[in-house]
């Protein structure tokens, strides 16, 4: 029977303790990194930033074919809106003639002063008959619910609205000047509606779109 393989004995390095660890400590080495020249670093940096600013200027151009910016001036409007608030005007609101909706407030060019732009709310529409009857305003013989407007009108009369315009009056009736004074505002004038007070902050909200003939007293 043959004797068994005795254990192989085990080898020891030679080399002293410090040694070995600082071979274990040695980082491993890795291929060199590729040095990116400051040129082309520049390059591309301009290049983004070139990219950013067209995005940016893009983006405001965009917004601003839609959506203008117009500050109130008079008390026509009082008390929706206030001297020196800021509005948004949604400029696309009326590209399509049938989406005028009664109630509405809309920034024009005025008819009777040209270079100023006045903000009134939407009474009358193509082909309705305007009546106003000891303080109170009629459309098509419907009396309107008119929560909004500031004190009932001094003035009387009747007025049918022609195809082509709108009939206006501001919230503060007998303080503004508009469509019972004027006549009737042409729909290439209209500008836009508003719908966002956005300065100052403490006035900020959104202009609720409303039909005073959904409601009568």
């Amino acid at each position: 029977m043959r004797d068994p393989i005795p254990d192989a004995p085990l080898i020891e390095s030679d080399l002293p303790d410090d040694v070995e660890e600082r071979q274990m400590d040695r980082p491993s080495e890795s291929p060199a990194e590729e040095t990116v020249p400051f040129g082309r670093k520049l390059r591309q940096f301009v290049f983004e930033l070139v990219q950013m600013v067209v995005v940016v200027f893009l983006l405001y151009k965009g917004v601003d074919a839609m959506i203008g910016r117009v500050q109130v001036e008079s008390i026509s409007m009082q008390d929706t809106v206030q001297p020196g608030q800021l509005l948004m005007v949604f400029k696309w609101a009326y590209r399509n003639p049938d989406n005028f909706q009664r109630g509405d407030i809309v920034v024009f060019h005025a008819p009777n002063e040209p270079g100023q732009d006045y903000i009134k709310r939407l009474i009358g529409l193509p082909g309705d008959e305007v009546r106003v009857e000891q303080g109170l305003v009629f459309v098509n013989g419907v009396l309107l619910s008119e929560p909004y407007a500031r004190q009932k009108p001094l003035y009387e009369g009747q007025w049918y609205v022609p195809q082509d315009s709108l009939f206006v009056l501001g919230d503060n009736r007998n303080l503004s000047a508009d469509s019972h004074e004027w006549g009737y505002l042409p729909i290439e004038n209209v500008f836009g509606r508003a719908f966002l007070v956005y300065w100052p902050p403490n006035a900020v909200h959104l202009i609720q779109r409303m039909d005073p003939a959904a409601a009568v007293y």
